[in-house]
């Protein structure tokens, strides 16, 4: 059996999207049992920019790109799987992922965003709600991390949403 430190992590983009009322979307997932609830989050693809990838992955997930990158998170954070979850999630060939984070402005409708666009679904709910009352929901093993990671993105945002509200509804 391989040991799990010896694994590499997976090289991901999150992505903390807000609407112009600050309000942050989360998605709960189709394949986690217990109500997981999570910001969009995704691999990058061979020869791909974090960027791209999480613009990439917005759409594939929620059926959208309607937004603006608005800031990047410094460096990167890594997770590890829980134990029962090492040599089955990932394709069984990572310990964990290793992720760049990107707040951006959602600036379509909520009419735009489509769920059932990927086959199978990643997300079968989604809401817009207060930055901490994400930490409220079931986050699953993430807790710790949203956890540590939510005061610091809603920070971002907020240094960034005058500028990006006015320049959006002009």
């Amino acid at each position: 059996m391989t040991d799990p430190m010896t694994l590499p992590y997976r090289p991901n983009v999150g992505i903390a999207l807000f609407n112009r009322d600050g309000k942050l979307f989360i998605a709960r997932r189709t394949d986690l049992p217990g109500d997981v609830w999570q910001c969009p989050q995704g691999g990058i693809d061979e020869g791909e920019t974090p960027q791209v990838a999480a613009l990439r992955e917005m759409g594939e997930e929620i059926g959208t790109q309607n937004a603006r990158i608005l800031a990047e998170r410094s460096g990167w954070l890594s997770y590890d799987l829980p134990s029962d979850l090492i040599g089955k999630a990932l394709g069984g060939r990572f310990r964990g992922q290793t992720q760049k984070w990107f707040v951006m402005g959602y600036e379509g409708q909520d009419s735009d965003i489509r769920l059932d666009l990927q086959d199978p679904p990643e997300f079968d709910a989604w809401e817009w709600v207060e930055p901490q009352a994400v930490l409220n929901r079931n986050l699953g093993f993430k807790k710790a991390l949203y956890a540590d990671l939510i005061p610091e993105l809603a920070a971002l945002f907020q240094a960034a949403a005058r500028d990006w509200v006015r320049t959006s509804r002009a």
